[in-house]
């Protein structure tokens, strides 16, 4: 459902798929064989009933899967995805996006240099959601929340976190370096000088 269909372009237009499964597959790894990493799925139905990533079907079943952007919908179920986080580590190739979210004031870790091991142990250790290109890393299984930027235009993918985490009254712009990610401190222009000297 919704923009999910994003990840499945090159297979299937009508976004429905049959699989076949030889064996007890966990539903997880049934989503992500279809190319829709779990961060970007906020409810699953089998068969009309919500479950969670590590239900395993073993038998037919009617499979439907929503994005986090539907929860204006009549489901009443409880999410699988977090909105209320605005902590971010962003991978190398997002740093227009991460100077931008910066210059908003928000949180994000960024290291051009910094492989997938170690995108994935901030995430992990500073509770942040990993924002990527990278599909792969995404379905990493300890990715507890995670977005994927559908566009590759920077300030598209801007609005599109802010949407993804509903991050419009969190902004405060101005508060933190673009370098450094820091909180800025206010100084007297003679301490500048002096330092620049």
């Amino acid at each position: 459902h919704g923009d999910l269909n994003f990840f499945l372009r090159s297979r299937a237009g009508d976004a429905v798929i049959d699989r076949q499964l030889s064996e007890k597959t966990s539903i997880k790894d049934i989503i992500e064989s279809c190319g829709v990493p779990h961060p970007e799925v906020d409810l699953i139905l089998v068969d009309e009933r919500p479950v969670g990533f590590v239900y395993t079907l073993a038998a037919e079943a009617t499979v439907e899967v929503f994005p986090v952007g539907n929860r204006g919908t009549d489901h009443t179920y409880k999410h699988l995805q977090s909105i209320d986080i605005a902590k971010f580590v962003a991978d190398g190739h997002l740093g227009s996006l991460t100077r931008n979210l910066r210059l908003l004031g928000f949180d994000v870790a960024y290291d051009q240099r910094a492989n997938d091991q170690q995108l994935l142990e901030v995430m992990a250790r500073e509770n942040r959601a990993l924002l990527t290109r990278d599909r792969r890393l995404l379905m990493h299984r300890i990715v507890q929340c995670g977005y994927f930027p559908r566009s590759q235009n920077a300030e598209e993918q801007t609005v599109e976190i802010m949407r993804r985490f509903d991050l419009s009254e969190l902004i405060a712009p101005f508060i933190r370096c673009l370098r450094c990610n820091a909180v800025l401190e206010e100084a007297a222009k003679a301490d500048i000088i002096d330092k620049l000297e």
